[in-house]
């Protein structure tokens, strides 16, 4: 299962997120669950990092299936819309395939 976690501040904002796991729908290049997730969390990344002036602090561990993502500072409007923008897209393929996918937000 993939259990992504999306950080957020005591006011809402959004300050970044952890996607861990793999799915297991299919057999690895078949699995239309980790390619969409991978999809979602590698293109908001890059979108952040060359749209917006949000810095972006990447770890990503191929064989535990990991991308984690913080803001480097405060988050801009348009960061905020690409993470909520994740966020959305995430819960849409939760809705359809919660045996493999869960998303949560946790304050820090």
């Amino acid at each position: 299962m993939i259990r992504v976690v999306f950080y957020r501040d005591s006011d809402g904002k959004y300050l970044g997120f952890q996607a861990k796991g793999h799915a297991g729908y299919a057999e690895a290049g078949s699995d239309i669950v980790c390619a969409a997730v991978s999809a979602l969390v590698t293109n908001t990344v890059n979108s952040i990092e060359l749209l917006t002036e949000n810095s972006v602090r990447v770890r990503t561990e191929e064989r535990g299936g990991l991308m984690a993502a913080k803001l480097g500072e405060a988050a801009t409007p348009e960061a905020q819309l690409l993470l909520r923008s994740l966020y959305t897209g995430l819960r849409s393929i939760e809705k359809e395939h919660r045996k493999y996918i869960q998303v949560v937000s946790k304050e820090v």
